[in-house]
């Protein structure tokens, strides 16, 4: 199955899965993966690794933006297999081991079923393993603040209200912010193109997930590369700022 690659910057790749991002970060043959998508994307993922000139055995560790289904769908495989480190953020730790599960329930998706496009959203989201379980065995907290010692150096901005633990990426030397759910540019559910929040029923602390937007307008960036939608592009203070007034 062919992944849909898109580089965005240097080494900073941009894969369409299926309604979710992953992003690889590339120097030489080894690679960062942000994110991984759902359980059901497996084959556009390892494909993914091999358009970029990778493998799995090249990823040097997975960094996860939070724990739902649709971003740790294959980091649990990475490291039982290759023995990849899954990192996150020290708060979204144990919700990758599945002590508990902040993530939308099929109860709140069928009282939002009336919104456009929310069941045809449901339908392919569990057709692709949108309800799977797939905790990470030994998940590990981000080994230092600062930029990771990992290609592409990313910085981990922590950017709470989606999940607890929510963490964005800052990539200084080429502009790019990957910013996870904490701000995307649209989303099957949502009729807004765009940076934008996720609808409500998406955020575990709604309040926090706009607050968690201020911290987004203070990162200098000219690529913003979203957990969901296209990449946008122009400064992405700006676009940060507009998700934000638009929630208000």
């Amino acid at each position: 199955m062919r992944a849909a690659v898109q580089q965005v910057a240097g080494g900073t790749y941009l894969v369409h899965g299926s309604n979710t991002n992953w992003v690889i970060l590339s120097e030489g043959d080894a690679v960062t993966l942000i994110d991984t998508g759902y359980p059901g994307d497996r084959e556009r993922l390892l494909a993914s690794l091999a358009e970029v000139g990778s493998s799995p055995q090249a990823v040097t560790a997975v960094l996860i933006t939070h724990a739902h289904t649709d971003h740790l769908g294959s980091a649990e495989h990475l490291r039982a297999s290759y023995g990849t480190p899954v990192y996150l953020h020290e708060a979204e730790v144990p919700h990758a081991r599945r002590d508990f599960l902040h993530q939308v329930s099929i109860g709140r998706v069928l009282r939002n079923g009336w919104r456009p496009g929310v069941l045809p959203w449901a339908v392919r989201a569990l057709r692709v393993g949108g309800t799977a379980h797939v905790p990470v065995a030994e998940p590990q907290p981000f080994p230092a603040p600062g930029p990771l010692d990992l290609p592409g150096r990313p910085v981990p901005v922590h950017t709470p209200g989606h999940t607890l633990g929510h963490t964005a990426f800052h990539l200084p030397g080429t502009g790019v912010v990957i910013s996870g759910d904490a701000l995307v540019s649209g989303h099957p559910t949502s009729r807004a193109k765009g940076p934008q929040l996720l609808p409500d029923m998406f955020h575990h602390e709604r309040a926090r997930a706009v607050t968690s937007l201020e911290i987004l307008e203070g990162l200098d960036g000219d690529f913003l590369v979203p957990g969901h939608g296209p990449v946008h592009r122009g400064p992405v203070r700006e676009a940060a700022r507009h998700a934000r007034e638009r929630a208000l």
